[in-house]
This record gives structure tokens, sequence and C-alpha cells, in this order.
């Protein structure tokens, strides 16, 4: 039982790793962005409550291009 349970860390461990970084980046990047494509609460809520695909679609459709 313990292997089973280093080894489900060992794979689950970088996914979180990964989701918490772009959930950091993306929403110190929504806070410094003047505009968006959208509403800033909006995004805001999409990166929190979408796990690791809101802050992705954020920095895909979110961010307005100058």
């Amino acid at each position: 039982m313990e292997l089973l349970d280093t080894v489900n860390w060992s794979l689950a461990a970088p996914i979180l790793v990964i989701q918490g970084i772009l959930l950091i980046v993306a929403l110190v990047d929504l806070i410094k962005i003047e505009k968006t494509n959208g509403p800033k609460w909006i995004w805001a809520i999409v990166i929190l409550i979408i796990n690791i695909l809101g802050p992705i679609l954020y920095f895909v459709f979110g961010r307005r291009n100058n």
C-alpha cells in the first residue's frame, strides 16, 4: 500500500505544482494588465474555478493584444 501511495504522489505532485504556478502567474498578470477581452472579474473566476485550463484559457483568449 505504501508503494501505491508513493507512486500516486509522484504523479500528482508535478501537476499540482504546474497548476499552482499557472494560477499565480495568471492572477498576477490579470492584476497588472490594463485591458482584457471581457471583464476582469469574469477572468478571475475562470482562472480560480477551472483548474489547469482556466489560466490557459486566460492566456489564450483573455489577454488583449495591443
